[in-house]
């Protein structure tokens, strides 16, 4: 079994590009061409697709291990226990970016006017 990496790359690029952008440096070809194409850096969409793809490794977790459960032949135990794993992490990372969020969101509303 071969891990899928596609996703983490594209969204490591989007983070780099973003970083950069906020940063003020020049944005690479790759990462620009991703930034432009979105019309810059869409911290909304970026977020809402982070989520869907949480979203979506849980479900596809939850239905190989029932898959499994059940008894059909396409699914075996190492493959299920990874996919639940990294499911698992996804999900763990998610809340700890929410949680980042809502300090930052809590420390911009304690600053002083």
């Amino acid at each position: 079994m071969s891990i899928d990496t596609r996703n983490l790359d594209q969204m490591l690029a989007e983070l780099r590009a973003t970083s950069a952008v906020a940063a003020g440096k020049p944005v690479g070809s790759v990462a620009a061409k991703a930034a432009g194409d979105a019309g810059g850096a869409d911290f909304a969409a970026a977020l809402k697709n982070a989520i869907d793809q949480v979203n979506q490794a849980q479900q596809s977790a939850q239905q190989m291990s029932q898959d499994f459960a059940a008894g059909q032949s396409n699914a075996n135990l190492q493959d299920v226990m990874v996919n639940l794993q990294k499911a698992n992490i996804s999900f763990q990372q998610m809340v700890q970016v929410r949680n980042k969020l809502v300090t930052a969101y809590h420390d911009i509303m304690n600053m002083p006017v």
